[in-house]
């Protein structure tokens, strides 16, 4: 089942996120949290096994006895922590992790197919603002967002 959705949240002084009900199932057996390569005010929530298949799938793109995959295997496993939800549904969000994405208390959820991404809310603001327009011409389809 594919993570869906956008969820506006706001982490407790414990820095303990609230998972949506309907999204907690497909987190029961552990989570990793982890920090993106690609975005850097966001952090992800993976199912744990999803989590080992992405890190095995990306490093098997990468020499094995290259510099490049060293440093990429140190970043996906020292960025990475295993949390499980607790009794009401939440996970601690890793401090070090929060800084090192710079989110504060006020938080975006949004559902990625495969993960969850936390967001800092003022910074998916604007990343969302650009997303209808920057998206239509990526991939199949025309660019005025209707497919063939």
């Amino acid at each position: 089942m594919a993570f869906r959705g956008l969820y506006d949240n706001t982490l407790d002084a414990k820095n303990r996120l609230t998972i949506p009900a309907k999204l907690r199932n497909q987190l029961a057996d552990g989570a990793v949290i982890a920090l993106q390569r690609d975005a850097k005010r966001c952090i992800a929530i993976w199912c744990a096994s999803d989590f080992d298949e992405h890190v095995t799938e990306v490093l098997g793109q990468v020499p094995r006895l290259s510099a490049d995959y060293g440093r990429l295997e140190r970043f996906l496993n020292a960025y990475s922590n295993e949390v499980e939800l607790d009794a009401a549904g939440r996970v601690m969000l890793p401090a070090k992790l929060l800084e090192q994405a710079g989110l504060g208390r006020e938080v975006s959820l949004i559902g990625v197919g495969n993960r969850l991404e936390v967001w800092d809310r003022d910074a998916w603001i604007a990343e969302s603002a650009e997303l209808p327009e920057t998206v239509k011409d990526i991939g199949p389809g025309s660019s005025d967002g209707h497919t063939a």
